[in-house]
């Protein structure tokens, strides 16, 4: 039940790399938020400081999940890593809410900004750091299959759309559209509240259990029934708890095996259902045919 050495570097890895460039984006786009009065850059600035909790929260998580499974928690910790992407998905609402105010204020009160270039060489910064942070966690997800680590980077997706939004807003400005600022901020506003509706509703679904896609589940099935001796399969039960996807069936097997037989097909089943979803753990239940034929399957 443990995640190998490389998922779990990798896991380890992207936590860091997320809260470095979280870090990195707080304090320079501070620095040119206080030297504009942006809004847009606020609504950035904004976004980065609930980033760099978000990813705190994700790196703490993400390790609590990687601990190995003890007497109190048989199925390990695999769960911490949906509660740390419900948390972002409050943090991105939250983010989301602050900046509308903000824009509506602005729209209200238009103010002039004192400069914008600032704004824009720190978001075309934000920009590249993003594009790279995203790479690398497209790459951790594909390998790892991580929740927390979808739900970082779809809050990073967001940030990617909100600079491009920053740095079209602060160009337009530049150029005279003094009430592009506000506007943007405030459709940023918008976009940031649906990612957190996005993020909600993955994580809600790992942590009420829901089943993995039926396609996988008839997969598995397969898999069991094409084990030679086994006569069927049915009854198959899937949830997911951070690396880990829990897998239970039942096996139908002629009633006259001995317990020795029946055990080891209860096995090859389980080994082939492994091969192909190497995260899965597998109980399997042998019943007898006679048995099965007697109730609905």
């Amino acid at each position: 039940m443990h995640a190998n050495a490389e998922h779990t570097r990798l896991l380890r890895l992207a936590t860091r790399a997320s809260l470095t460039v979280a870090i990195i984006l707080i304090i320079t786009k501070g620095v040119a938020w206080w030297m504009s009065g942006s809004l847009s850059l606020l609504a950035g600035l904004t976004d980065s400081l609930l980033d760099g909790a978000a990813s705190l929260l994700n790196l703490l998580a993400v390790h609590y999940a990687l601990r190995p499974a003890d007497d109190d928690h048989r199925y390990g910790h695999g769960k911490a890593e949906a509660l740390s992407g419900m948390a972002q998905a409050l943090f991105i609402t939250v983010s989301g809410v602050l900046i509308g105010i903000q824009a509506i204020e602005r729209i209200q009160n238009p103010e002039p900004l004192s400069t914008a270039l600032p704004g824009i060489v720190v978001t075309l910064l934000a920009l590249g750091l993003t594009l790279a942070l995203l790479g690398f966690q497209r790459k951790v997800i594909r390998i790892t299959g991580s929740s927390a680590i979808k739900a970082d980077a779809l809050h990073y997706r967001s940030d990617l759309l909100l600079n491009v939004s920053i740095l079209l807003a602060l160009s337009l400005t530049w150029l005279g559209w003094q009430q592009a600022d506000a506007w943007f901020g405030l459709a940023i506003a918008g976009y940031i509240v649906w990612s957190a509706v996005q993020i909600a509703r993955e994580t809600f679904s790992v942590l009420m259990d829901q089943e993995l896609p039926p396609e996988v589940s008839a997969h598995m099935l397969e898999l069991a029934r094409g084990v030679p001796g086994v006569l069927g399969a049915h009854d198959l039960r899937t949830r997911i708890s951070g690396q880990i996807w829990f897998v239970q069936l039942h096996l139908e097997l002629p009633g006259s095996l001995t317990l020795s037989v029946a055990h080891e097909l209860c096995d090859r089943a389980a080994a082939a259902i492994h091969a192909q979803y190497p995260q899965a753990e597998v109980l399997v239940h042998a019943d007898p045919q006679e048995v099965v034929g007697q109730k609905p399957v």
